[in-house]
């Protein structure tokens, strides 16, 4: 069976890791340009309610993401462990059943937001004034666009964690510059002036479905000469491995959960505000994107590599690629903060033009930038705990993360500077976050080095 073998074993570390994480990249600022278009194109209407109602709809996309991760990113590092040591039947039953495993959760989400679709948007913040655009968003982009979404990301998932980076990224790529080519097709050609938000979803929901059909196709092409199996007779015997792959897919799943959980709250505390707060701060999380989709990329490119090697025991080559895609992914954080701080007003404007949320907006983001190189530094340290299978370490760093941190500090930096404590909240958790995750990750290299993992 035949699989990337001179990428994880003998291969320069920093070709390596360029070899998996450059098209994960990619693809990654690709999904990242179709996640922004629709924000983009929305804004050429300059209709603030608008922007709102897709804003508050970033955490139920997002929740897809972490769906995807349960057994795409869980799946993903037992394969690539699997084959470090050599055992590639039964990485082919992990495979199997990560993908039986991905589309159950994908119709149990997607059933689950129909059926409470209006106080779920109100929960979020949706008001008069947004529901009925943010409803029509998410019936096409959640709805029926759950399945193919959730799926396509577990799929390239699994197809990284052979070195299969290059096929994985050029589906997501597809799918990102199909959505971009449909957005202003649907919005301002073939639907009626004021449906735009739902021509962006149509638009998401095509350019998803035909994603999930380059990656079947994909995975039937390669049936038979990689680990890579979609058979439902393995299945069943690949659900052997359901604690293994939960364990580490489990926490990265958290992470996103989490994540859209204090973007919630802070949307329901930002819309005390306004609406127009709601889409100030929603323009600068799309923006903010940039450095996090890059940082995820190379987390993704890094992945394999660490798994691999620390099934095969070559400890050595396995830290190097993690402090190489860490070194990679500050730089570029740091690159991002001079950016953002030098040409927040012209970066925003791209969105919206309208004055009082084109102001909030480019404060908004000079606050929110830097942050940057901390986030990268967490998911780091969190991608290389999962890969290595530690799923209670990872578990541990998420949770310090995204709940006990940052959900207190979103409360108490509200009542004591009120919209722009918000703002700040995330900042000051991260800050916080990574002094527990270097502390964590040194003890862990630590033990394993000295023989006692």
């Amino acid at each position: 069976m035949a699989h990337n073998k001179a990428v994880f074993e003998t291969m320069p570390v920093p070709k390596a890791l360029a070899t998996l994480a450059v098209p994960s990249i990619i693809s990654q600022l690709i999904a990242l340009a179709y996640n922004i278009a629709d924000t983009y194109f929305i804004g050429r209407t300059n209709d603030p309610y608008k922007i709102a109602a897709v804003s508050l709809l970033y955490v139920l996309v997002a929740i897809m993401g972490g769906l995807s991760n349960l057994f795409g990113v869980g799946g993903g590092s037992l394969i690539s462990r699997l084959l470090g040591a050599r055992k590639e039947e039964e990485a082919k039953k992990a495979c199997s059943f990560s993908f039986y495993g991905s589309i159950a959760i994908a119709l149990i989400y997607s059933l689950g937001c129909l059926v409470f679709m209006d106080p779920l948007l109100r929960w979020m913040g949706a008001s008069e004034n947004t529901l009925s655009y943010a409803s029509s968003y998410a019936f096409f982009v959640i709805v029926l666009g759950g399945l193919p979404s959730i799926l396509s990301m577990a799929l390239a998932h699994l197809l990284r964690s052979e070195g299969y980076a290059k096929q994985a990224s050029l589906g997501l790529g597809m799918g990102g510059i199909l959505n971009i080519l449909l957005d202003p097709l649907f919005m301002f050609v073939l639907l009626d002036p004021g449906l735009e938000v739902t021509g962006a979803a149509i638009a998401t929901l095509l350019s998803n479905v035909c994603t999930l059909v380059y990656f079947l196709l994909m995975f039937a092409r390669l049936r038979g000469k990689t680990v890579l199996s979609l058979s439902f007779r393995l299945f069943l015997p690949g659900a052997c491995y359901a604690k293994e792959i939960l364990t580490v897919g489990f926490p990265s799943a958290l992470n996103t959960f989490l994540s859209c959980l204090c973007i919630l709250l802070m949307n329901a505390q930002t819309a005390a505000y306004g609406d127009v707060p709601v889409a100030a701060f929603g323009i600068v999380k799309k923006i903010d994107m940039l450095p996090m989709n890059v940082g995820m990329g190379l987390c993704q490119g890094m992945m394999p590599l660490v798994a691999y090697n620390y099934a095969a025991k070559n400890y050595k080559r396995m830290k190097a690629s993690a402090d190489c895609a860490r070194f990679w992914g500050m730089g570029f954080a740091c690159v991002c903060i001079v950016c953002y701080e030098l040409l927040a007003g012209p970066i925003v404007a791209l969105f919206i033009r309208e004055p009082e949320t084109l102001a909030l907006g480019i404060g908004f983001l000079r606050i929110c930038c830097l942050a940057v190189p901390l986030m990268v530094c967490n998911f780091q340290m969190t991608y290389m705990l999962q890969a290595m299978g530690k799923g209670r370490h990872s578990l541990l760093l998420t949770a310090c993360r995204q709940g006990i941190i940052t959900i207190p500090m979103i409360f108490l930096l509200d009542r004591w500077f009120g919209l722009y404590g918000v703002v700040w909240s995330q900042g000051v958790s991260d800050a916080l976050t990574v002094i527990v995750a270097f502390i964590l990750y040194r003890k862990v290299c630590r033990d394993l080095f000295q023989g006692r993992l």
